[in-house]
């Protein structure tokens, strides 16, 4: 765990300053120490009185610090004055660290300058002596003497010419440019460059963006520099020391990735935390990310297979329609392919909630306007390849187990279709793109879910249990087809969703399932309907899988 410490000022109202960075590095995998430049009188409406204590003062507790823990990474923030930027300037110059991030604080939100003309000056001279700047676009203007960027061009030209003359490497951050992707670009000394997308939002919750991005990149490069450092000690090669930095624009461009997406998912939860009074630009969310892998963790069984009753206290007996499942808190909806009778009404109408989950994804919302990043999709075909060769097995054995012929060719046809399309995967999408190796352990516990239900448990209970990646994927296809045009990045894939001819082989599935609860005894009925929204929730989580696994 990388050990990060943040040089700025502070905000008692806790949205950025160094509150902020503590929160940032915590979330981003670090542990977060800060040493104050200047005292903040601030909220989420803006700066009232500044404090800045003696430069004696700084100095103690960089000292402090520094006689104690080892310090991995640096971010710097407010500093207020020439001589306090020369202060930490000098004190970083005799205490080198391996990475160190600046954020240029030079403009205030309403646009007036908070630094004086020496005190930008020293600013600049800093830059050389940092690994990453993250200015906004009025600060890249002030460090390079320019108008500000009206474009993300100009602004890339910017950033450009500051990198080739300070050998630093340049953040342009797109939100505070104009278009729908708001992602941050990387700026490399040599010119080149690595964007990273990411949708525009429309919050007011923006109060510490540039505090919490600076302080999360610092954590994430300094989480790839010490991995540079395990693998060396693993290799027997010589040791890392604090002078040589090793890292690569390739290390840079995974921990930018990082931190954009995390602060992304951040701002988007932001106005649910109900800081501020409404008037000013409200705080991010910085355990947005924490708090939903938490609950993805949760090892308590799902609701569906605990609830014995209704809402009224109606025993769940399987006797009728009206006594197969618990309610759902949310409406279903109309499914574009209809239930072919009650039993499988129920099915749709008690998956609900999880349903309207699936469509609120970030992978599902992203997929369908476009702005889904490469390696999350490819993460996600190359588990659905896996997951296609082992639903294909689940499908053939529900064919030989069922007990008419008109089943036994449509469970087999389906398998042959399945293990097509893991054909197509592996010759099409997936040949020129890395693969993990194996299942995750999501794909894993899906497959071997519908391998056990198809072979070990009732025909009634395996059907009901396939069921889900037919219906689900059709619905969900429609919707992203919906979305589709010729220029979305993945126009090829949303295409192959919504096709008349996988319809019907829905509609074949949904009478075969209806046809088997019809039959089936009570008991039989309610362990199917829990295999189906087990099903479901298994649907979801699939989808969910990559940002967890990458992000």
């Amino acid at each position: 765990m990388p050990r990060v410490l943040s040089i700025a000022g502070t905000d008692p109202s806790g949205g950025a300053g160094i509150q902020a960075d503590l929160k940032s590095i915590t979330a981003s995998g670090g542990y977060g120490m800060c040493v104050t430049t200047s005292l903040v009188a601030q909220n989420t409406c803006g700066v009232r009185e500044v404090f800045t204590p003696p430069l004696e003062f700084l100095t103690a507790q960089l000292a402090a610090v520094f006689d104690d823990v080892t310090v991995d990474a640096v971010k710097i923030g407010m500093l207020g004055d020439a001589d306090t930027i020369r202060t930490v300037r000098t004190w970083l110059s005799e205490h080198p660290v391996p990475v160190v991030v600046l954020d240029p604080v030079m403009i205030a939100s309403s646009g007036d300058r908070l630094l004086q003309a020496e005190a930008e000056q020293a600013l600049r001279d800093l830059v050389p002596l940092v690994d990453v700047i993250t200015p906004n676009i009025p600060e890249l203007a002030v460090l390079c003497q320019k108008e500000p960027a009206q474009t993300f061009d100009e602004a890339h030209e910017q950033a450009a010419n500051l990198a080739a003359a300070t050998g630093t490497t340049v953040i342009v951050k797109g939100g505070h440019l104009c278009g729908q992707d708001a992602g941050n670009t990387a700026v490399f000394p040599d010119g080149t460059c690595a964007h990273v997308r990411t949708p525009r939002l429309d919050s007011r919750n923006t109060h510490g963006t540039g505090c919490s991005l600076s302080s999360s990149l610092a954590t994430r490069l300094g989480v790839e520099l010490l991995q540079h450092t395990e693998a060396a000690e693993h290799t027997e090669a010589a040791e890392y020391t604090a002078e040589q930095s090793v890292l690569t624009s390739e290390d840079t461009h995974r921990a930018l990735q990082w931190s954009t997406r995390w602060l992304h998912e951040s701002i988007a939860a932001g106005a649910g935390l109900q800081v501020g009074s409404g008037e000013g630009h409200g705080p991010v969310d910085h355990a947005a990310r924490a708090r939903r892998l938490e609950a993805a963790a949760s090892a308590y069984p799902w609701h569906h297979l605990l609830a014995t009753t209704d809402s009224e206290g109606n025993t769940l007996d399987g006797t009728s329609p009206e006594r197969l499942l618990p309610v759902s808190p949310v409406p279903a909806g109309e499914a574009v392919v209809k239930p072919a009778g009650p039993w499988t009404a129920a099915l749709w109408a008690a998956g609900g909630e999880t349903w309207h989950q699936i469509l609120d994804l970030p992978f599902v919302r992203a997929l369908g306007d476009g702005t889904l990043d490469e390696d999350l999709f490819a993460f996600y075909l190359d588990q659905d390849a896996l997951y296609l060769r082992d639903y294909s097995r689940a499908l053939a054995t529900l064919s030989a187990r069922a007990d008419t012929a008109e089943a036994q060719v449509h469970w087999a046809a389906g398998a042959h279709e399945a293990i097509a399309a893991e054909s197509q995967l592996h010759e099409g999408w997936l040949a020129n793109r890395a693969r993990l190796g194996g299942p995750s352990p999501i794909t894993m516990g899906y497959t071997n879910f519908l391998r056990a239900s198809a072979a070990g448990d009732d025909y009634v209970v395996g059907a009901a249990a396939i069921l889900p990646c037919y219906w689900l994927y059709e619905e969900v296809g429609a919707v992203l087809s919906s979305q589709n045009h010729a220029d979305h990045p993945y126009a090829e894939w949303l295409s192959m969703y919504g096709g008349e001819e996988f319809a019907a082989e829905v509609a074949r599935s949904l009478a075969e399932v209806e046809r088997a609860f019809e039959t089936a005894s009570p008991a039989q009925r309610v362990r199917a309907a829990r295999a189906y929204l087990s099903a479901c929730v298994y649907e979801r989580e699939f989808f969910d899988q990559a940002h967890r696994a990458l992000r």
